[in-house]
């Protein structure tokens, strides 16, 4: 009986050693994103600015209950996401300090979820626009928000959101796609006024 044993318990080990294949866990796999070409237009609508933005989103005017006339909402369909963008004519240095100070608040709001938030000035003489783009990280409703100002007349702000539960590291290469045309909306911003 030993002797079946040890024969039985032998062939089994050198069988379970003959053969080569890993068995270690697979990483967790996503759907594979087809981004669409960069290709941008004119937005001329507004009777304060112009901008450029992408022809695969859709630019149209916020209706929702207390906004603002000049209040626009640029859509993403295909990554279901949105930047809403808001003007306002500045009457006074009291009322731009005050929209800059909400645009702070606005984005430090996020300071709950975020595990950084970088702020870049912007600054582009030429055109008289200037700003802060606040970078903002972690599982956050938004990740990315804006003014922009040429310190008088106008003062505009954006915010991007998606209409999804934030994980940051899912839409990760949507809101690095999508950042490209925020930096080109922003480098195309011209006042008209």
């Amino acid at each position: 009986m030993k002797y079946l044993f040890f024969i039985l318990f032998s062939a089994l080990f050198i069988a379970a050693c003959g053969q080569n294949e890993d068995y270690s866990p697979k990483p967790r796999g996503y759907f594979r994103l087809e981004f669409p070409k960069k290709e941008y237009e004119t937005f001329d609508k507004n009777p304060y600015y112009s901008l450029e933005y992408p022809k695969y989103a859709k630019m149209y005017l916020d209706s929702a209950d207390g906004n603002q006339p000049n209040w626009y909402n640029l859509t993403y369909p295909q990554f279901n996401g949105r930047l809403h963008i808001s003007y306002y004519q500045i009457k006074n240095k009291q009322e731009l300090n005050s929209l800059i100070e909400d645009s702070r608040k606005l984005a430090f709001k996020h300071t709950v979820k975020a595990t950084g938030i970088d702020e870049g000035i912007i600054s582009s003489p030429e055109n008289n626009v200037h700003g802060i783009y606040y970078t903002i990280d972690g599982n956050t409703a938004s990740s990315t928000q804006f003014f922009l100002t040429d310190s008088t007349k106008n003062f505009l702000r954006g915010a991007l959101y998606f209409n999804e539960k934030p994980q940051a590291d899912s839409i990760e290469p949507v809101v690095n796609f999508i950042k490209t045309d925020i930096d080109k909306l922003i480098k195309t911003l011209k006042w008209k006024n």
